[in-house]
This record gives structure tokens, sequence and C-alpha cells, in this order.
């Protein structure tokens, strides 16, 4: 038998015949509770905002998106789209053209992204979905959808024939102009959607016909600026890449949604370590109340202790009754914590209890990572504040 831990296994559960050591003892098992608690919360409730925020970008970002990496545009031929038809892990695939161009309606101007792109858009990126009023543009039309934002600011409406909207791109080339309107490529487009996103975003596209795009921008029909995949569930996004790299030659640069949106996730990640470290603090300051408990048990049984040294117990193993008892507390009060933030946090998915807006519950998302943090932060601490605490057994205490 662990004789230390015997030991300590009876001094947890006996009361003290102390009565103030007893309510030191239950101050620091509480705390341990509700920093535990705490900190599952808390950590669950930012699992909730990072899925929340990004929720936004997931609905305009690929999976995975290809740019060139020696210009802003390249050339595809039909050989390189038969063999992505081929790669294994690719459910779907659109060719795109993003550049920025100036944007007039009536008396207002924008410079913003034009986005052309083709009919299986709303295959890889579920933009239909976010569309607030109108509908999707049709293939080879003149048709574009803006973003609530560039409404707005235009005071526009939708299927405006008296008022077109019209879009000016620079003409390639080189050498000034004697006419300032020769130095511009201009079309007649037609708003017949709105989406509506995120306020970022609703400002940032124009979405239109690659073909259109290709005109005004004077590409060739097999010119693009980059390709946006939509992978199969579980498929393997390095192989992917791999492959795409040995069709066309190592010349592409390919990001997936996190490098998308690199500045995004770097502000939710640090933001989560913030708050991490915060109420860490708090259960440290919480386990403070432990090591006063174990010390106070410590003098209490002092007597006992010096039986057991003048019996032959190591000093050593009469410390680890402390370490033991200390560590034990920590990981059944981390236990108890933990089982009442799953609680709260399963009730308040079911449930809906403390809403944001009128319609918007408060997101939280119970995952298994969360978990294993807040049990791994308990019990490491728990472990260093009974081992300050042990530290005070010495053979100076018990002469």
């Amino acid at each position: 038998m662990n004789f230390p831990l015997y030991i300590a296994k009876r001094y947890i559960f006996s009361k003290s015949k102390n009565n103030a050591i007893n309510i030191i003892n239950i101050i620091a098992s509480m705390g341990i509770i509700v920093g535990t608690m705490a900190l599952f919360v808390v950590l669950s409730v930012f699992s909730g905002l990072k899925v929340f925020s990004l929720s936004f970008t997931n609905e305009i970002d690929p999976d995975l998106k290809m740019i060139s990496t020696l210009g802003k545009s390249f050339l595809i031929t039909p050989d390189q789209q038969h063999q992505i038809k081929n790669v294994e892990g690719v459910a779907s695939y659109t060719k795109i053209i993003e550049e920025r161009v100036l944007f007039l309606f009536k008396d207002k101007q924008q410079v913003t992204y034009l986005k052309g792109v083709d009919s299986l858009y709303p295959v890889v990126n579920d933009i239909k979905k976010k569309l607030f009023n109108g509908q999707w543009l049709k293939p080879d039309s003149y048709q574009v959808v803006v973003g609530y934002g560039i409404a707005q600011d235009f005071s526009m409406g939708i299927l405006d024939f008296e008022n077109p909207m019209q879009a000016f791109a620079p003409k390639p080339g080189k050498g000034a102009f004697e006419n300032p309107d020769e130095a511009f490529n201009k079309t007649d487009i037609l708003p017949v959607g709105i989406y509506s996103i995120s306020e970022d975003l609703d400002s940032k596209y124009v979405f239109a016909d690659l073909g259109l795009a290709q005109e005004l921008l004077l590409y060739k029909p097999n010119q693009i600026s980059g390709i946006e995949f939509k992978l199969k569930e579980n498929a393997d996004e390095n192989l992917v890449k791999s492959k795409l790299e040995t069709i066309f030659k190592n010349k592409m640069t390919f990001k997936n949604r996190a490098q998308l949106n690199e500045s995004l996730y770097k502000m939710l990640n640090t933001e989560n370590i913030v708050v991490y470290l915060i109420f860490t603090l708090v259960i440290i300051v919480a386990l403070f109340n432990l090591v006063g408990a174990l010390i106070m048990m410590i003098l209490e049984k002092k007597g006992n202790l010096k039986t057991l040294f003048n019996l032959g117990t190591n000093i050593s193993h009469l410390r680890k009754i402390f370490l033991l008892q200390g560590t034990l507390l920590s990981i059944l009060g981390g236990i108890i914590g933990l089982a009442l933030g799953i609680i709260l946090v399963v009730l308040q998915q079911k449930y809906q209890m403390i809403m944001l807006t009128p319609t918007l519950a408060y997101p939280v998302v119970f995952t298994l990572e969360n978990v294993l943090i807040v049990l791994g932060t308990i019990i490491s601490l728990g472990f260093v504040a009974s081992l300050i605490a042990s530290s005070r057994v010495s053979k100076k205490l018990l002469e």
C-alpha cells in the first residue's frame, strides 16, 4: 500500500477538531471549484465568439485559394482544368478575377474590388444565403451583386434601369494619354442583388460575371487572377496543394481560410490567450487558500507527524502526504468545477439562457480541448501550491 497516499486520503475526508481549519478547507475547495468553472465557461464563450466571428468570412472565403506568384493574373489551359477535376480531394472549383476599379452611381463614386466569378462560384462559396435583397447574377450578363455597405453609400436600390451603375478600369500600357477618357475602359452594369455578411465585407466586393470582368480589364478569355477550391470532407489539404503545385509547376501561392484571414485569427487567438492568463491568475490567487489550508493542517497534525517520524518515516514521505493531499483536492475540485461549467455551457447551447440581442444567443462552444486545458491548468497549479505548502514539513518543525 502507498502509505503517503493512504494518509492523504484520510486527511481529505476527515474533519478537523479545529473548526477554523474546516472553514479554511471549505473556502479553499470552493475557490478551486469556482475558479475552474469560471475558466472553462470563459474559454467556451471565447470559442463560441471565435466560431461566430469566423462564420462571416467563411461565407465568402473558400477552403483553399490559388493565386499567381509571378503577377496579378495567369493563363489557364483546358488541359490544366481537366487535371484539376481529377485531383483527389477537390469537390469543386471556381475561376475568379479580383481587381480594384472605380464605380460611379449618379453623383457618387467609390473605389473597391470588382470580383468576377463564374457559374460555379455559389457552389464553392455559399454566397446566395447571404443575399439581403434581389437575386444572384446570371451568367454572361452585365448584372452585378453589391454589398449592403456599398448600396447604402450610393443610396441605390436594385434593377434601376434608368440610372445604371458604371465601372471604370485603367487601360494597361505605358505613356500618357492626351484624352483622359481614353485612359479608362468603361462599362454600364446593373445591380440585381444586395448581399449582407459583415460591415467590412459589405463594402469590399462587387460581384460580376467572369466574362464582364475580363471585358472590362481587357483580359483574354482564359486569363484569370485566381482559383478558389471547395475540398471534400476529410480531404488532405497538403496533398491537394502538392498535386495542384505539380499541375501549375510551382508558380502559384496557396492560402487556406486561416491564411486568408491571418490578422483576424491572430486577434482572436491573442484575446483567447489574454483571457486565459487573466483567469489563470484568478485561480492562482484562489490556490493561496489551498496553501494556507495545508499549512494549517501541517501545524495541527504536528504531533502525529512527529510520531511517524520517530517510528522511522522519512521527511520526504511526510511531505508527500500533504503534496498528495493538496493535489487530490485540486483534482477533485477541478472535476466538480469542470462538471458545473459543462452543465452551464450545455444549458446555454440548448436553452439560450443569456442573449446578446433579442434574436441572438450568447455563443458558446463545448470542446474537448478546453476541457484538457482547464484540467491541465488546475492540476499543475494545484501541484505547485501543494509542493510549496508541503515544504514546510522539516526536521526543525518536528523537533
